[in-house]
């Protein structure tokens, strides 16, 4: 019995190691995804590109990563509008926040300091390169 029980023990152990590397191999993936859409969508200029938007990078040194990258998605949520092609990092985003923590985004976001949209976007891109650093 005592076996049987080793054997089970080490069968979940080796499951459960694999679905931590499953998951982070997924979180990669949405990373590198995003920061490629982030390059192109920063190559191309539109008229809201001077839009003002919350700037959740600000004083942003007490919050984890996916807490800023939770608060990010509720500022690209509210530019969908204007910049259809924002959906792809919007959906990407609400993915790799969801599947990491406990948190339910969009997250809310206090009214703060501004910055343009075009600024909002090469922070998110900046932050997303090192959290897809980081998870290397």
């Amino acid at each position: 019995m005592s076996t049987s029980f080793s054997v089970l023990l080490a069968f979940l152990a080796l499951l459960a190691c694999h679905g931590h590397e499953a998951a982070v191999l997924e979180r990669s993936i949405f990373l590198k995804e995003s920061i490629r859409l982030l390059g192109e969508i920063l190559s191309t200029q539109v008229s809201c590109d001077k839009t003002n938007v919350t700037n959740v990078f600000a004083g942003n040194e007490t919050g984890t990563d996916m807490e800023l990258l939770c608060k990010a998605s509720t500022v690209v949520f509210e530019s969908l509008s204007c910049h259809k092609p924002l959906k792809g990092i919007y959906l990407n985003l609400l993915h790799i926040v969801t599947k990491s923590t406990s948190l339910k985004a969009p997250c809310p976001v206090a009214a703060g300091n501004t910055t343009s949209l075009q600024e909002f976007l090469r922070g998110l891109h900046r932050t997303l390169q090192r959290v897809a650093k980081e998870n290397l």
